[in-house]
């Protein structure tokens, strides 16, 4: 299979989704892998797929707060999007037979990249089903194939498929403000265990650049040697802001 890399600039929630989602056809029509690297450009609450949200989170809060909110493609629950980094590997479905096969071969390449950076982690062992869509957060507690540091989870992901492709995307803590995650409810929760997060397990905080990086030195040693920069075309950025439109609408983000 051959791999392509593409890091992009901050995004608001909805081009970022978006990329996503377009991304996805494209490795349905190409057969072609992509590992994404990328930021946000506003504090962003995404909510998973079939994550319960209408009337649970407080607007004032978010508004007083600078959060934004968009709904993922895919499932598990809610992530703050500001202090870390976003990962997104779009395939086609022959990347893993069964959806858990596919996960963990993803999941292999991210540790791959953290340890190459230093980072002690290693992939959770069984540790029950993965939990029901709920309004906690998804860093309260890792589950089993997940990326742990100190037996604490440090990368949150989720998986879609769709047609003959799949997309996982997930997040790579670098400093931990997903507490605020809680405070945003209009009835907020006891606070959880403190994540991992890269800050702590580095001591510093490295750059949207090094982690891209060392994720794709990842993919280059551990699926395609060749694997090359992916450059979007006009039609590819007219089909992102086409899709964009689900993102920014309230009927899909607050469909549930």
């Amino acid at each position: 299979m051959r791999w392509r890399l593409l890091a992009t600039p901050p995004l608001d929630g909805a081009e970022n989704m978006a990329l996503d989602e377009v991304l996805l056809n494209r490795a349905a029509a190409t057969g072609e892998a992509v590992l994404r690297v990328y930021a946000w450009r506003d504090p962003t609450l995404s909510l998973g797929r079939n994550q319960p949200a209408r009337d649970e989170y407080e607007p004032a809060a978010l508004e007083a707060q600078g959060v934004t909110v968009v709904r993922r493609l895919t499932g598990g629950r809610a992530v703050l999007h500001h202090r870390e980094v976003t990962y997104s590997v779009t395939a086609p479905d022959t990347l893993g037979s069964a959806l858990r096969d596919a996960y963990l071969r993803i999941n292999e390449i991210l540790l791959h990249g953290l340890r190459s950076l230093g980072v002690d982690a290693s992939i959770a062992t069984p540790a029950g089903r993965a939990p029901l869509p709920s309004i906690a957060p998804c860093f309260e507690r890792p589950t089993e194939g997940e990326l742990v540091a100190a037996g604490r989870k440090l990368v949150g992901s989720a998986q879609y498929r769709e047609g003959s492709a799949l997309l996982q995307h997930g997040s790579i803590l670098v400093d931990d403000d997903q507490q605020r995650v809680a405070s945003l409810l209009r009835s907020p929760l006891p606070l959880s265990p403190p994540p991992a997060t890269l800050h702590d397990a580095l001591g510093r905080v490295p750059t949207l650049h090094e982690v891209a990086s060392a994720l794709f030195d990842a993919v280059r040693a551990r699926e395609d040697a060749s694997a090359s920069e992916l450059v979007p075309d006009h039609p590819f950025s007219e089909e992102v802001a086409a899709a964009s439109a689900r993102y920014r609408d309230d009927r899909w983000t607050w469909r549930r």
